[in-house]
């Protein structure tokens, strides 16, 4: 797997610390990111039958008016 390096703020990772329970900033960071792309999936998943019937909606023809 491909690894990224970059740098942030040590009281944000600090405090990611304390709040996730982890002990080292790597293991925040990737708890972090992986909670963000869980809540995507989570997302999509509750408004993709919305989406689905709002694109039905609008697929179908119009009646003509005037």
């Amino acid at each position: 797997m491909a690894k990224v390096n970059i740098s942030l703020d040590a009281e944000l990772v600090v405090e990611v610390m304390v709040l996730a329970g982890v002990g080292s900033p790597q293991d925040a960071i990737e708890v972090v990111v992986r909670d963000y792309i869980a809540r995507g999936h989570r997302t999509e998943a509750r408004t993709e039958p919305r989406d689905q019937g709002l694109r039905e909606v609008d697929a179908k023809p119009q009646e003509p008016q005037g």
